[in-house]
C-alpha cells in the first residue's frame, strides 16, 4: 500500500489527533476546554501527518520555542511533539520517513536545535537526539522532614502568601517564570497560548485529588506588592486508623529569591492533614535538597527529560558560550543528517563562540548524538569518554572539553510538550 506524508491542514486536526490517542492508549484529553487548548498551540504549518487513502496513520508535530544555552542566550527550537505511529502500519518506514521531512524543515526553518520528550527513549537515539536534560522526583515523608528557611537581606519586606484563583495568577505565574528563563539552560520560552494550556484543570484528571491550587508569594504591600514566586498544587486526602496521612502533589514551584522558595517549599510541608508532598520535576541541584532536615526520607529519583538534536552543529555549537577558553577540532558522525559529518573547529570562552569547518586534525572524535548530550552542559564528555563514545586524538583535549562545556547551573526543562 502507499501512504501520502503531507502537511497538517487545520480541518483534519481532529483526525490527526485521533490517531495519536489512539496509539497512546485512549483519550489523552478529558475536556472540551483542554482540548481546544492543545488544538490552539497545535502549529499546523509545522506538523505533518501520513494518510493511507482517508485514514491517518501516523502524525507529528513541532513548536517554537526558544530554548535557553549555557551563558543565557536563547537558540531557537524545534519542539518535536506527537509523534505516532499506527500499530497496523508498523514497520514500514514510517517514523523514519516523518524524522526525516522533520529534520528537513527544522533545517530550512532557520532552527539550529530539535528538542523532544520520549515516550519510548531507544527511539530516538537512531535519529540523532541524545539526553541534554534531566529531573529529579521526590516523595517527601513531611512527618519525619522540616525544612530550614535562610535569613532574608535585611531590610529586605517580609515573604508573605496569600491562595489566588488560577484565573487571576496567570499573569504573575508568567512573569515570575519569564524571569527564571535566562538563568538556567533548558529552560524554554514560551509563545502564547502555553500559559493557558498548562495551567488547565479538568476534574477527570485529578484522580481522587483537589482542583489545581496556587499561592502566590509576594513582597511589599497594596498596589506596590511584587509576586516573586508561586506554587501549584493538589491536595489527595487519605485516613487510616493512626489519623490523616493526605498527600501534597506539587505541580510547579517557582521563585525569584532563596528566601521565596523556601518559604513556599515550608508552606507546601505544611498543609494540615498531609504527611507527604510529591513531586515529578526539579532540576538535578534544586535548592530543596539542601533545606530538608533529611534528604534520604525525601526519596529522591533521577529519570531523563529533556533530548536535544543539534541540526546545524556549526550554528549551534557557536550559539553558546564556553565556561573555560576552548580550541578543539571536532571530528562529528552524523548519517541521518550528513550536512553536519566531517571535522569543526570550535573556539570559545564566555565571552561568544565561533564553530566553522576545518580540514585539521582531529582532537575529539564523537557523534551528533553525544554533541546532544553535552550541549546543554548536563552531561561531561568525560563521562561520555568514559563509556567508550567519545574518543580522544589530542591528549588533553578531552579535559579542556569537559571544562568548557560544563554549566554552572544545570540545565531542566521545566515542563513537557
Amino acid at each position: 500500500m502507499t501512504t501520502d506524508l503531507r502537511v497538517l491542514e487545520a480541518p483534519d486536526w481532529d483526525r490527526w489527533f485521533g490517531t495519536l490517542e489512539r496509539a497512546f492508549g485512549g483519550a489523552l484529553l478529558s475536556s472540551e476546554e483542554e482540548r481546544e487548548a492543545w488544538r490552539s498551540v497545535t502549529e499546523c504549518e509545522r506538523s505533518v501527518g501520513v494518510w493511507d487513502g482517508d485514514e491517518c496513520v501516523a502524525t507529528a508535530g513541532a513548536y517554537t520555542f526558544g530554548l535557553t544555552v549555557p551563558g543565557g542566550g536563547v537558540v531557537s527550537a524545534a519542539g518535536v511533539t506527537m509523534v505516532s505511529v499506527a500499530a497496523t502500519h508498523r514497520r514500514r518506514g514510517i517514523l523514519t520517513s516523518m524524522m526525516r521531512r522533520q529534520l528537513d524543515d527544522v533545517r530550512s526553518w532557520g532552527q539550529p536545535l530539535a528538542l523532544l520528550t520520549a515516550s519510548e527513549p531507544e527511539i530516538y537515539g537512531r535519529f540523532g537526539y541524545g539526553v541534554g536534560t534531566r529531573q529529579l522526583s521526590a516523595e517527601i515523608d513531611t512527618s519525619r522532614v522540616s525544612f530550614r528557611v535562610p535569613a532574608d537581606a535585611d531590610g529586605a519586606e517580609p515573604v508573605r502568601l496569600r491562595y489566588v484563583a488560577l484565573d487571576d495568577a496567570r499573569e504573575a505565574i508568567e512573569s515570575v517564570y519569564a524571569r527564571q528563563v535566562p538563568g538556567r539552560p533548558g529552560m524554554l520560552e514560551r509563545r502564547p497560548g502555553w500559559e493557558r494550556k498548562l495551567l488547565i484543570d479538568p476534574p477527570e484528571a485529578r484522580e481522587g485529588a483537589t482542583a489545581l491550587q496556587c499561592v502566590l508569594a509576594r513582597r511589599g504591600e497594596g498596589d506596590g506588592a511584587e509576586t516573586v514566586g508561586y506554587a501549584l498544587f493538589r491536595v489527595k486526602a487519605l485516613w487510616d486508623a493512626a489519623g490523616p496521612r493526605g498527600t501534597v502533589l506539587v505541580d510547579q514551584v517557582s521563585a525569584v529569591d532563596p528566601v521565596a522558595y523556601a518559604t513556599l517549599w515550608r508552606f507546601l510541608a505544611e498543609i494540615d492533614l498531609t504527611s507527604t508532598v510529591s513531586v515529578s520535576n526539579l532540576p538535578v541541584d534544586d535548592a530543596f535538597q539542601y533545606l530538608v532536615s533529611d534528604v534520604r526520607r525525601a526519596n529522591v529519583r533521577l529519570k531523563d527529560s529533556l533530548y536535544v538534536r543539534l541540526v546545524e552543529v556549526g550554528a549551534a555549537l557557536a550559539a553558546r558560550t564556553y565556561q573555560a577558553p576552548l580550541d578543539v577540532v571536532l571530528e562529528v558522525e552524523d548519517a541521518f543528517c550528513p550536512w553536519n559529518e566531517g571535522r569543526w573547529r570550535l573556539t570559545g570562552d564566555v565571552k561568544g563562540a565561533s564553530c566553522e569547518r576545518t580540514a585539521d586534525a582531529a582532537d575529539l572524535s564523537l557523534s551528533v548524538r553525544e554533541l546532544g548530550a553535552m550541549y546543554l552542559g548536563g552531561t561531561s564528555p568525560a563521562a561520555l569518554a568514559r563509556a567508550g563514545l567519545i574518543r580522544e586524538r589530542r591528549t588533553g583535549a578531552l579535559t579542556e572539553a569537559s571544562a568548557a562545556f560544563a554549566s554552572p547551573v544545570a540545565p531542566w526543562l521545566p515542563h513537557g510538550f
